[in-house]
């Protein structure tokens, strides 16, 4: 009897398809045959293992089924590249517009008293409004130009000129105007007005009050203006 029972069950193992001796292992990997010793079951070929009745190829590990595992787990595909940033465009400076020369006369009578070089009170006034005039704008030239009447010798009246154009480009300075753009020059009597054969008859005073217009100070400006970004 325990002949017949040996040989029934190597006969039952083969008709299963099972290899003898695996019967009572535990199946430690899902799908597939192992033995007593926890290593897979397979053929001679390398790389086939048995597959329990529960396989599918889900289930498929390495060495058994590495053709399976492969296609399973594709590789993980680099992230795509970044495109490179746009460059940094600097914006365009603001390019500054040029200003017409401009050119004001202030009569000296307003400024100072007649044959003197001392601001009054109404030339302040009036040259403080010029220096409002003159803010926001970068000037390359502000010439200030002094002019006397013919009465009194030439070269007197070129020292009296140079005098009051001074004061007043001072003056405009002690207002905010850059001194480096101050150009102060004298012309005495060399420019005037009034035609050299007007003013002639009357006294002195009344000299004086028909050669008025050749008594002034020019302010001539030349310069830029910052254009709006």
């Amino acid at each position: 009897m325990k002949t017949h029972s040996i040989l029934w069950a190597s006969c039952g193992a083969l008709l299963l398809g099972i290899p003898f001796g695996i019967q009572a292992q535990t199946i430690a990997k899902p799908g597939y045959w192992l033995d007593a010793s926890g290593k897979f079951i397979g053929s001679a070929t390398p790389g086939q293992c048995w597959h329990s009745g529960e396989w599918t190829p889900a289930l498929a590990v390495a060495p058994c089924d590495g053709a399976i595992v492969a296609v399973a787990t594709p590789p993980v595909p680099a992230p795509p590249a970044q495109p490179a940033p746009p460059p940094v465009v600097a914006a365009p400076m603001p390019i500054p517009v040029p200003l017409a020369p401009q050119k004001m006369s202030y009569s000296s009578d307003a400024l100072f008293a007649f044959d003197k070089s001392a601001l009054n009170n109404e030339g302040m006034n009036m040259l403080d409004e010029l220096a409002l005039q003159l803010q926001g704008a970068s000037y390359d030239v502000i010439q200030v130009t002094g002019h006397t009447d013919r009465m009194g010798t030439a070269a007197y009246n070129q020292k009296l000129s140079l005098k009051r154009a001074t004061v007043v480009g001072d003056y405009l300075v002690s207002r905010g105007v850059s001194a480096t753009a101050i150009d102060a020059i004298g012309m005495g009597e060399k420019q005037p007005v009034i035609a050299v054969t007007d003013c002639l008859r009357g006294n002195r005073s009344v000299r004086i009050t028909c050669l008025a217009p050749d008594r002034r100070v020019d302010v001539e400006v030349q310069g830029t203006k910052p254009a709006t970004p």
